[in-house]
């Protein structure tokens, strides 16, 4: 018996500190150092939540920048991959799918169509697409957008807005797409004045 009693005792002591008093401590620390990335790096707009960098959002309209395809199609809360193997013949239908889309969109590029547009991540909430796959999509954004004589500008917007690798050793360069987006909507309202990323 006095084994259970003890055994219990440490069982209660082990819940409140790992269960209460740790995630206290950490939620403290957080909020008193980084309280921004801590709640979410939300943007709020007129008082509004527009958004965050790290979830990625469905853009589909052709004056944006698309974001890498999410098999959970882009809610945050059933977060994961479609876990279809290479020899899916679903897989192979869907990515098919997206080929004609992004053939349709760009037909001048359909024979070069990043991977990464074409295949969703492992969470299905990658903010980032490379910057080859932002490059990609630069004629069907101005034309959309009627920015033809303001291209240079948007390639040098993504040119500022690519994040280098980590330590410069870890990662691959990116470009976060919601931040390009809003970068996007703030030239085009100030087309005389210099645009810098949301970073």
């Amino acid at each position: 018996m006095k084994n259970f009693y003890n055994a219990l005792k440490m069982f209660l002591w082990l819940t409140v500190l790992t269960g209460v008093i740790y995630p206290l401590f950490i939620t403290f620390i957080a909020q008193l150092t980084m309280s921004k990335q801590a709640n979410g790096s939300f943007l709020v707009e007129e008082g509004k939540i527009i958004g965050t960098p790290l979830i990625a959002q469905k853009f589909m309209s052709e004056r944006y920048f698309w974001p890498r395809p999410s098999a959970i199609d882009y809610r945050p809360l059933p977060s994961g991959g479609s876990n279809l193997g290479p020899t899916s013949s679903i897989l192979k239908q869907v990515v098919e799918e997206r080929r004609q889309i992004l053939s349709k969109a760009h037909p001048e590029q359909a024979d070069s169509i990043p991977s990464e547009l074409l295949f969703a991540s492992a969470s299905g909430l990658d903010p980032h697409i490379s910057p080859a796959a932002a490059y990609f999509q630069v004629d069907r954004v101005i034309k959309a957008r009627n920015l033809g004589e303001q291209k240079d500008r948007v390639i040098q917007l993504i040119s500022e807005m690519t994040e280098q690798r980590f330590l410069y050793i870890f990662g691959r360069p990116c470009v976060n797409v919601f931040l390009l987006n809003r970068s996007l909507d703030d030239m085009e309202k100030m087309p005389d004045e210099p645009v810098t990323g949301h970073l």
